[in-house]
């Protein structure tokens, strides 16, 4: 017996190609699936303040909120044009990745994630928020590569112009 509720995809993104190549691979499932989608974008500010940086350059933490939410609304808009279809959410969460990501994982039927260079190709380990959600996840978890470029493309700087 088949359950007939409807599935639950979440994507984790970031500011890289290979989060837009999951964004991008996560939306075309939920719609094979006609699943939902929620597309998270978490960050640490923490983890963007070097100790040796000087106090005067470092982003204020609602410059380091707007600067990703408009990463986030970007990244939407280069997946989706200017309207985003029913069925996909989006999350703005300010923690540590892997913590929010395998919370997200509870509720979800499956995971996907972005890796610049995937290890299996690029004779490294995965970071530590592919290694958590692999190792805690509470759904099965698509780990989607992108090996080409670590900066996000074109389209996307252009969306972030258009929105900022």
């Amino acid at each position: 017996m088949r359950d007939s509720r409807e599935q639950h995809i979440v994507v984790g993104i970031s500011d890289s190609r290979a989060s837009l190549t999951a964004l991008h691979w996560a939306a075309a499932e939920a719609r094979l699936r006609g699943a939902s989608l929620h597309v998270v974008r978490a960050w640490d500010s923490v983890r963007h303040a070097a100790p040796y940086a000087a106090v005067g350059q470092l982003p204020t933490g609602d410059e380091q909120e707007a600067e990703v939410r408009a990463g986030l609304a970007a990244d939407m808009q280069a997946e989706f044009g200017p309207a985003t279809p029913g069925g996909v959410t989006t999350e703005l969460a300010e923690g540590a990745p892997e913590r929010i990501l395998v919370a997200q994982s509870a509720r979800a039927d499956l995971l996907v994630l972005g890796v610049t260079a995937p290890p299996w190709l690029a004779d490294r380990s995965e970071g530590p928020v592919v290694r958590a959600c692999l190792a805690h996840a509470g759904c099965p978890v698509v780990i989607v590569g992108s090996a080409d470029e670590t900066q996000a493309p074109a389209s996307r700087e252009r969306a972030i112009a258009a929105i900022g």
